[in-house]
């Protein structure tokens, strides 16, 4: 049962991480320290340490939400190119909608 149990932000940005997952109700948080949702071996989403929601997306998908506001993701010195940072200040509509856009593209990649 990690669902983020160890994590080192805020306890809010992972309380909502979590509230936009349980929303979604074929993913499920995993990882302690670092949480985050799979599907089919593709990390999908991941709740980074200054409490930025980030999600696997299309090119297209992701232009859009970096146009919208968020941006592109680098973590540990390395670029995530296939992943885009929410941007802040969504309604939890909005929150469901991209984040189902995601999963439904990572659903769509051939299993690892």
């Amino acid at each position: 049962m990690p669902r983020g149990s160890a994590y080192p932000g805020s306890p809010a940005a992972l309380e909502g991480y979590r509230a936009i997952v349980d929303r979604h109700s074929d993913a499920d948080v995993l990882g302690a320290k670092n949480p985050y949702t799979s599907v089919n071996g593709w990390m999908t989403s991941f709740l980074d340490p200054d409490g930025l929601v980030c999600l696997r997306m299309s090119a297209e998908d992701r232009a859009l939400v970096i146009g919208a506001g968020g941006s592109a993701v680098r973590q540990y010195g390395s670029n995530m190119p296939d992943f885009v940072s929410v941007p802040p200040g969504l309604s939890d509509t909005e929150l469901d909608d991209v984040f189902a856009t995601s999963w439904d593209h990572a659903v769509s990649l051939e299993p690892k």
